[in-house]
């Protein structure tokens, strides 16, 4: 591996837990903005859904931001732009202030919706380059930027440290980063992709019915993991009784078990193939999710919540290293499947505090478990074709 390719591959690494730290950073304390900016679970599903609004306009447009700069400008235009959401965030805290609060959110889905599908474009093509799996490893980078940012908030929150000054501290680092590792990301990849990102083998990209099917997985799982992005710790707070300091410790373990799952998928891949571990994830996520929507017993929430996390941490990464296979088309292919994934994962979770909202968060969880073990009868899709 040239040093060219090593230089792109700790780019990727860090550009991926960026997202992951600055997500769990205001995760975490979602109880405690909640609560700042007064809002019930409707209102706080409204402020989400700025989050939602954000991620669209960078998914739907990031097709052409990559077409016209590459996927270098659009990674970094889309990590800048989460900087600026957590400076948002900390004023509508500030100000206890439930527009600003939407406003930060709208610019963390505006980056994260532009900046991920540029990395992953990118990492779809490293993949390709050094002739193995790579995506499940960057994913857990993403995750284990997601463990670092839920330890940080929890030491943070028992330490009595303000929601502000977490959120002020947070850009600060995610700023830095960005100025040490710019230079690793290659310019040019991309460009011109535009006549390309809808098309694969000269035909549109959902008329092949592999691509569909992946498409399906891949919304399931990620939807898994974004509904616990956003709503965790407010579930294990407000209908299991836990504390905020133990809601964000439960989040915590959820990030830990997604990032030693990701970490650790390579393992299980390379002995059992993609389609058992697609099986065994879906069945694990919807055991998990279901009994946090159905149990109550506290220390078996626990265990569901690591089931639940291990059972989402494959199922983005697989799919989209199954819908890069193939020559023709790989570009059109991983972008498809890619916005489907942060579509689930950005756009669901406000989606389901409404339901929540009318019926309970509990109800709005079984919609979830629901299309998690539809995954686990379509898992064959991530399989090699001749499945």
């Amino acid at each position: 591996m040239d040093q060219q390719l090593r230089r792109r591959q700790r780019a990727l690494f860090v550009f991926f837990f960026l997202p992951g730290v600055a997500l769990a950073s205001w995760v975490t304390r979602t109880p405690e903005i909640r609560d700042a900016i007064g809002a019930s679970v409707a209102q706080m599903g409204l402020v989400l859904f700025g989050m939602s609004m954000g991620s669209m306009a960078g998914i739907l447009g990031s097709g052409r931001i990559v077409s016209r700069f590459g996927t270098r400008f659009a990674s970094l235009l889309g990590l800048w732009l989460v900087f600026v959401s957590l400076l948002a965030i900390a004023l509508g805290v500030i100000w206890g202030s439930q527009l600003v609060a939407a406003v930060g959110l709208g610019f963390f889905g505006l980056g994260m919706g532009v900046a991920e599908i540029g990395i992953n474009l990118d990492a779809s093509q490293v993949e390709r380059l050094v002739g193995r799996p790579v995506l499940h490893t960057l994913h857990g980078c993403f995750s284990l930027g997601t463990l670092c940012g839920a330890l940080v908030g929890l030491s943070l929150i028992s330490l009595g440290v303000t929601v502000r000054t977490h959120m002020l501290v947070m850009a600060v680092l995610v700023a830095v980063m960005i100025l040490i590792f710019r230079g690793g990301m290659v310019a040019g990849f991309g460009i011109g992709s535009a006549r390309r990102v809808d098309m694969a083998g000269g035909r549109p990209v959902w008329r092949d019915p592999r691509v569909l099917l992946i498409g399906m997985i891949v919304f399931a799982m990620a939807l898994a993991e974004g509904s616990a992005n956003d709503w965790l710790p407010i579930v294990m707070v407000d209908e299991h009784g836990f504390s905020q300091a133990s809601g964000s410790l439960i989040f915590v373990g959820f990030a830990a078990a997604m990032t030693v799952g990701r970490f650790g998928g390579g393992f299980f891949l390379h002995r059992f193939g993609a389609t058992n571990v697609m099986r065994v994830c879906a069945a694990l996520g919807a055991a998990g999710i279901g009994y946090i929507a159905l149990g109550s017993t506290p220390w078996m929430a626990g265990v569901a919540v690591v089931m639940w996390g291990i059972g989402a941490s494959l199922g983005f990464p697989v799919a989209l290293s199954a819908a890069g296979r193939g020559g023709e088309g790989a570009v059109a292919r991983v972008k498809a499947v890619a916005i489907v994934g942060y579509v689930a994962m950005l756009v669901g979770p406000p989606g389901l505090g409404m339901v929540g909202e009318s019926y309970g968060l509990r109800v709005a969880l079984l919609i979830v478990t629901a299309l998690v073990a539809g995954a686990f009868c379509i898992a064959p899709a991530v399989g090699p074709e001749r499945d």
